[in-house]
């Protein structure tokens, strides 16, 4: 990694990789692989999808990292922002269909039993379908917070929102899951129409 703050190191790695240096962009495409790949997974529900999206994303940011500028939002929120514009693409050539194939039994599972793994595949499954059903908004919001790991200010960046509004985003959308998962909601809670 480079050295200096963790900004810093970014700031330095995100230079270097612009000038071509290969080791740079290696160590940014290590670092955010998961983190796309994990988006793009939630996003799409589906393992191929989440694949050739990655892929493209990395293409996309290759092709256009020597016009990245340091502006008020960090490297992450600029990466996202493709990855988001990726999907949208996807969505619209491809169609809403809503096309689901079981996860891969590559994906990590842990130290479980086979027995621990199949359920945790299946609860998996399951939350990956209740979020196919949450508004827009909230798929967008739950991918990039749970999915790629981002955080609320980066999340909002990515998204063009406040960060107060990503959290009443976010927090709609868990209720919502967990109704859809648990057939409950948490006492006292009604949604303001």
């Amino acid at each position: 990694m480079y050295p200096g703050s963790e900004a810093q190191g970014e700031r330095l790695l995100v230079d270097a990789a612009r000038v071509g240096d290969e080791k740079a962009i290696a160590e940014l495409y290590n670092k955010y692989f998961p983190r796309v790949y994990r988006y793009m997974l939630v996003r799409t529900g589906n393992v191929g999808d989440a694949e050739d999206l990655t892929e493209e994303v990395f293409i996309r940011v290759l092709d256009a990292l020597e016009r990245f500028e340091w502006r008020e939002v960090p490297f992450s929120a600029w990466l996202f922002r493709i990855a988001h514009n990726a999907v949208v693409s996807h969505q619209r050539r491809d169609g809403a269909r809503g096309r689901v194939s079981p996860l891969s039994p590559s994906l990590p599972v842990g130290t479980q039993g086979p027995e621990e793994a199949v359920e945790a595949r299946l609860a998996l499954d399951e939350v990956m379908e209740a979020t196919r059903n949450l508004p827009e908004a909230q798929r967008k919001v739950i991918a990039l917070r749970f999915g790629a790991g981002l955080s609320v200010a980066e999340t909002a960046r990515a998204l063009g929102k406040s960060g107060g509004n990503v959290k009443v985003i976010q927090h709609k959308a868990i209720v919502k899951l967990r109704e859809m998962l648990l057939g409950k909601r948490p006492e006292g809670y009604e949604e303001k129409v």
